[in-house]
Formats: C-alpha cells, structure tokens, sequence
C-alpha cells in the first residue's frame, strides 16, 4: 500500500478555496486564514527602507487603515510616512527634549491626534490641523524616562503610559490633568519600586493592562478596582506571571509585554526567552506567599518559600509555551504577534536580525538580517502580513512577502552555551535598573579588529543561558537554535541564526 504524500501549504489553499465556493467557509474566515498563511512568512523580503531619520528610530506605529507608518527617533522628531511609496508625509519637531522612545496614533481621529513619550520622561499630544500644522502639549512628566504608552482599544481618549520611577499613570484628553493611578513595588516591603519598561492592555478586554520591568514577575491590573477617592488598594495586581524556572530568578528582567486578540500575554525577558502565557498560567496577586512550591509540566517542584518552617502548597502549574534563539541583552527590546490571527510570534534581536516563530509550537521559521547592529521595534501591519522594523539604524525597514522563491524551512542547529552575566546597570538617578544601552559603533569596530574570523567562532558562538541551575541536565545545557539549510552559503540573509559571538562590550548610553 502507498504511502498518502503530506498535504503542503498550497494544497490546504486549494482546499480552503474549494470550501469558501461551496459556502462551507465564511469570507471573512477564508481571508483571515489565508492571509495569515505559512507561505506569506517565507516570502517575507526587505520591501522598501524608509531614510530621513539622523538617529536610532526607537518606534514604529502603523494607523488603523495601515496606510501609514509612523516613527520616532533619537533626533526628536516623529514622521509620517506613505510606506508604500517612501515619501514623508509630514515631519515635526516632538517637543521633547530628549529621545523620542514611543509615538502612538489615538483611534478614530482620522490620525491627527497623537501621543508621544520619551527619555525626558514627558507625556505629550500632539494635535495635527489642515495643512500639517502640529501643536504639542505636555500632559505630564515622569521622573525618570518614560518608554513606553498603551491606547486603550477604540477610544479617541483614554491611555496608559509608564517610566523607569515605577510610576503607571491615567490619561483622559477630556480632562487636564493626567491621574496617577500606582508605583509599581517589587512586594509590600520594598522601598525602591520596579523600573517599569512597557505596558500593554488587553484588546479583548481593555479593561485589564499589564505592565513590567527591571523584575521577574509580569503583573495585570484591572482598572475597575481604582477608586477616585484613593480608598481602594489599587496598587495591588489582579495577578502575576512568571515562568516556574524563573521564579527564584533576581537577575532577570522583562523589556516587552504584548496581548494577542485571544488574551494571551506575550513576554520577553532580558537575557532570557520569550514566554506565551494564558490567563489560567496566573501565579495570583503574591505570588511569593501564596504559591510556595510549585511543579512545573515535568513534575519539577521548585521551592520559592523563605520560611522552610510552613508547611508548602503545592501548585500544578503549566509552563508557557517558550520561543528561543534569539538573543536579548543589549537594549530595551518590544515584542509582538504577527498575522491575522496572532499565528506568530516577531521579535529583534542584538544580533541586528528579525525572528519569526509559529505561536502554537514554538518553532522558529524565519531569520532576516534587518539591522547593522540590534534591531529594537518589531511592528505588524493592522490587516496584512507586513512588518515594520527599526533599531540602531536611522532608518525603517518594511518587510512585504514578494519574493518569487520561499526561503529555506529552517534546521535544527546546537551549539555549545556559554553563560554570560546579565546587562543591568546601576542607574545614575538611583531609579533602579538601567537597561536602555547599546554598543557604540567603536566597541563593534574594535571587537571586529580584534577578533577572529567568523568561520573560527562557528562552533563557539555566545549564546544566553536558558536557565541559571548548575544542576540542570544535558538537554539544558544544550539550547537549540535554527539556521537555514544553506547557511554556509556565504549570503547574508542565510547566517547561522542566533548571535554572532561578539564579546561583551561594556555598553554605552545611546
């Protein structure tokens, strides 16, 4: 008897065609399916760099519509750009006076309502009129650089913004003034709060937003227990999540959260992986006392107690679906879903590459060389399988699947991990952390002069340490990385896809 031969992708396209024809498959679902398709990522090739920018470009953001692109960078200026053609729709000065770190559009302004924040740690709005004239506003400051904004989902007025003080705070462009809602405290004890890097709400249900930072621990909040009168302990999270492994972790840190349309809570750690969990993945409100003991999905106990005199509960606990290979050490990186239906999983990487993962399995397909140095931003089109891309480059790169021939299905390649310290400085403001740094183009030329060449460092390259346990087994000590087929080929879009071994410089402030 034959063997059946394995459907490929444009066999399940013909039968999804045959099936919308017959009225088995709505419009709607059809399209979502199809243009989220496996085939659409292998095709991904560099479209268009979109050059006007006289520094690192630290935010991409496209509109509701996807017609346009917007970007801020360390020259303080935000731009408007037609991606398709390349052309500058609009340039203005920001108003900050320091590095423009997120520039968001308000939904339903027909994209003349604007926010921005950045390292002076100022919130602003800018309002564009008729005739490109823009005016900004400063709706409030934080102490300490603020990195990152989250628009509340199909309102034209209401967002999130949070800074390295640990301060999370309220807008409304309704009202003056903005509300400080929290610090974020590693416990109740704790005097020095968590240097919070990004925030993100939940679009199924905005009324949840999860923030993070310089600790091990994700929170969500639920900004229906704020109270006006302050009478409410707002500043206690709804819940928190935390990979079992890290858990006892003080040396790790969060740089990126994202929510997928499903709730899941997308994670990505400094010098880690990053980590998909869903809502039941939950370790509570305090972690710490309520979940001493905890057993992974291997039946793992991992003991977190501080009193060995209580007797500990014990909690069965699912480990998150983990995306590995690329490498998170040198700045303040975002991550995000990519498709229709958040069938993927996008990521930079200080290696200046591009990381694509399938969600549900956790498999790397591709890695696309997207920057000279480390690539930060990682933004997907609202509707089509585009992607836009910055880093420490002064430009953009749009990523559109046209190439002719698919890229090689990447392979299975193992390299020997070497354990590396963590990144994170002591701030000069005695905030906390700082993490926001990035090698200058001196370290990178005299690492380049002094080192060997690459076909030596092959088999030796650095990676990141999936795990600080000394006594974790050989399947631990060894990470797998992907590499496409034809790495050896000398093209540069076919290198080995995990970093490229240089040493650890000390980073400089950028």
């Amino acid at each position: 008897m034959s063997r059946k031969r394995a459907r490929s992708s444009l066999d399940m396209a013909a039968v999804d065609l045959w099936k919308r024809e017959l009225g088995a498959v709505t419009p709607r679902s059809f399209e979502r399916t199809l243009g989220g398709s496996q085939d659409l990522v292998l095709r991904l090739q560099l479209f268009k760099k979109l050059e006007k920018h006289r520094g690192c470009v630290n935010t991409v953001s496209f509109n509701a519509d996807g017609n346009i692109l917007m970007s801020g960078s360390d020259d303080q200026r935000v731009i408007l750009w037609d991606w398709m053609t390349g052309n500058a729709k609009l340039t203005f000065q920001s108003g900050h006076a320091d590095n423009v770190f997120q520039a968001k559009f308000m939904p339903f302004t027909e994209d003349r309502s604007v926010v921005t924040c950045a390292a002076d740690g100022q919130v602003r709005h800018v309002e564009i009129s008729d005739g490109g004239r823009v005016e900004t506003t400063l709706l409030a400051k934080h102490e300490a650089r603020a990195h990152k904004l989250a628009i509340e989902p199909g309102s034209p007025h209401i967002f999130y913004s949070c800074g390295e003080d640990g301060l999370v705070q309220h807008f409304d462009l309704r009202t003056p003034t903005a509300t400080e809602l929290f610090k974020c405290y590693p416990h109740s004890k704790s005097y020095m709060p968590v240097v919070l890097y990004t925030i993100a709400i939940d679009p199924r249900k905005p009324n949840f937003f999860a923030v993070a930072g310089s600790n091990k621990y994700a929170r969500l909040y639920d900004i229906r227990r704020y109270k006006l009168d302050g009478s409410s302990d707002f500043g206690q999270p709804t819940d928190c999540f935390c990979p079992p492994h890290l858990i006892r972790n003080s040396m790790v840190g969060i740089t990126g959260l994202a929510f997928s349309e499903q709730s899941e809570l997308l994670v990505s750690y400094n010098g880690e992986n990053i980590y998909l969990f869903t809502g039941d993945m939950g370790s509570g409100p305090n972690p710490v006392r309520n979940s001493p003991l905890i057993t992974d999905s291997d039946n793992e106990e991992i003991d977190i107690s501080d009193d060995s005199s209580s007797k500990p509960m014990v909690v069965d606990r699912i480990r998150p679906q983990v995306y590995k290979g690329h490498r998170n050490y040198e700045t303040v990186k975002g991550v995000n879903f990519f498709g229709p239906n958040c069938d993927y999983v996008t990521s930079g990487s200080d290696c200046g590459r591009i990381f694509i993962w399938k969600k549900k399995e956790g498999d790397l397909m591709r890695v696309m060389e997207a920057d000279n140095y480390i690539v930060n931003c990682i933004e997907s089109h609202p509707h089509n399988m585009v992607l836009a891309s910055s880093g420490i480059d002064s430009d953009v790169k749009i990523w559109h699947p046209e190439a002719n021939e698919r890229a090689a299905f990447p392979v299975t390649v193992s390299r020997p991990m070497k354990r590396r310290p963590m990144h994170f400085l002591v701030n000069d403001d005695a905030f906390g952390f700082d993490l926001y740094t990035a090698a200058t183009d001196e370290d990178y030329e005299s690492d380049e002069d002094g080192g060997k060449d690459d076909s030596e460092e092959d088999e030796s390259m650095d990676v990141y340490d999936e795990e600080d346990d000394e006594d974790s087994d050989s399947e631990d000590e060894e990470i797998e990385y992907e590499a496409y087929e034809s790495c050896n080929s000398g093209e540069s879009d076919q290198d080995v896809a995990i970093d490229d071994g240089r040493e650890d410089d000390p980073p400089s402030d950028d």
